[in-house]
């Protein structure tokens, strides 16, 4: 049996996988929010070598060739799959309602149909009833949401709208310039980063939403600035042609693997023949 057809077929699929990844993080460089994604291929040669002193059969022995030879005819694969959440560049828009969070692992918190989400994308805008709302019509929440039940509420007549770097909101009272206190973005720092789950709108699922407090103090609130991607477009292109690479390499080993065996077996039935 050729074992090298079978793992060159499956290194192919994994390099799909790849390119998949690498495909979606290109088409969201310009998305605000956005974080990369990446994957993990497993390297059975490297995760051999780590693990060596720890396997129960002795080095340069026929029993740790045996498992050496079994390890590598194992095809690649994608082991793990993980998000990047380092920070994007802060670009300035001049947007009253456009806000971005300057440290990593802060979420804002808006309201969805499938329950309570995470985002990073604070370019926010107002409903018809002046209520905060997402570019894909979320309400967002305050840092009160757990016992008000309430959104984020900005009256029609107030012509200034400001946010400490907290997100603290501030309005100016009717007919006047003096601002008084409103409400306070609901800033998340989930426990445990890993847990996230990316759904589609830019938004994060977290199975234990109803544990998350609002900081207090994130100091990390800038008003009037956008967070873009994080991801680089040239790291992203210089990956994909790897890939591409890549997959010839494997379409052109399953070539000669099947070449070669079509040529034993023509050559087998001659023989008999």
């Amino acid at each position: 049996m050729q074992t090298g057809y079978y793992s060159s077929a499956a290194g192919m699929v994994t390099q799909f996988n790849r390119l998949d990844t690498i495909a979606n993080n290109l088409a969201n460089v310009n998305t605000v929010g956005f974080k990369e994604d990446n994957l993990v291929v497993g390297d059975f040669m490297r995760l051999y070598k780590e693990a060596r002193d720890e396997l129960p059969n002795e080095n340069n022995t026929k029993e740790s060739a045996q498992f050496l030879n079994r390890a590598m005819t194992k095809a690649p694969q994608v082991v793990d799959a993980y998000t990047d959440h380092s920070v994007g560049v802060m670009q300035k828009s001049g947007n009253t309602l456009d806000f971005a969070l300057s440290r990593e692992n802060l979420f804002f918190m808006v309201k969805t149909p499938q329950g309570i989400r995470l985002t990073r994308d604070g370019s926010f805008t107002t409903d018809d009833d002046g209520k905060i709302i997402t570019k894909q019509g979320y309400e967002v929440l305050p840092n009160d949401y757990f016992m008000s039940k309430n959104g984020i509420s900005i009256n029609q007549q107030d012509t200034i709208i400001e946010a400490d770097k907290n997100g603290q909101l501030f309005t100016n009272l009717p007919n006047s310039v003096k601002l008084t206190q409103s409400s306070k973005f609901f800033i998340a720092q989930p426990d445990n980063i890993a847990l996230l789950e990316k759904e589609g709108d830019n938004l994060y699922k977290y199975e234990n939403i109803s544990q998350l407090y609002s900081m207090d103090e994130s100091g990390a609130v800038l008003q009037g600035f956008v967070e873009k991607s994080n991801v680089n477009a040239v790291k992203m292109m210089t990956q994909m042609i790897e890939t591409n690479r890549l997959v010839g390499m494997y379409q052109k080993a399953m070539d000669t693997q099947m070449n070669d065996m079509n040529r034993d077996a023509i050559e087998k039935i001659a023989r008999k023949a």
